[in-house]
């Protein structure tokens, strides 16, 4: 996506990347998404909240909410996409819509925490390490190792 890999950013400027290489990143996504906005406002009780990117999937009939993580994920980050996950089914689905998904992409996946966080929330959340470019060809063979090596 035309972002160097040795560029230091925050969330906001990581946002911008992605939206001026929007194309790129929906190729990226496949097939069906379409863009909706960036800093979506949520307002609950006079407090706002922003979602940073919303997409509406045509084929799956449903709104993709993705959150850009540049640190370790929360588990008050995975609270925080619930809560969004439900305002968007109860108050921007429409007759047809199946519920939303929610991603959250983050430099940092902290499996054991994302696991606990997400047991028993019935919305679909996501979580996903990023990486801006493909790792080197040693590091590919040691994590298709370890995949091999855990199905065993």
């Amino acid at each position: 996506m035309k972002i160097p890999e040795n560029f230091k950013y925050n969330e906001k400027q990581l946002e911008k990347k992605i939206i001026d290489n929007l194309q790129l990143f929906l190729l990226e996504l496949g097939k069906g998404f379409a863009f909706i906005a960036r800093q979506y406002r949520i307002t609950l009780d006079n407090t706002h909240f922003f979602v940073d990117l919303v997409f509406y999937h045509r084929i799956l009939k449903c709104f993709v909410l993705i959150d850009l993580k540049v640190s370790k994920v929360k588990h008050g980050d995975i609270g925080q996409m619930n809560m969004y996950l439900n305002y968007f089914k109860t108050e921007e689905n429409v007759k047809g819509d199946n519920p939303p998904i929610g991603i959250i992409l983050t430099k940092h996946k902290h499996e054991i925490l994302v696991e606990y966080a997400t047991g028993g929330i019935s919305n679909k959340i996501f979580v996903s390490k990023y990486q801006l470019y493909l790792p080197d060809k040693e590091q590919l063979l040691e994590k298709m190792q370890y995949i091999l090596d855990k199905k065993e």
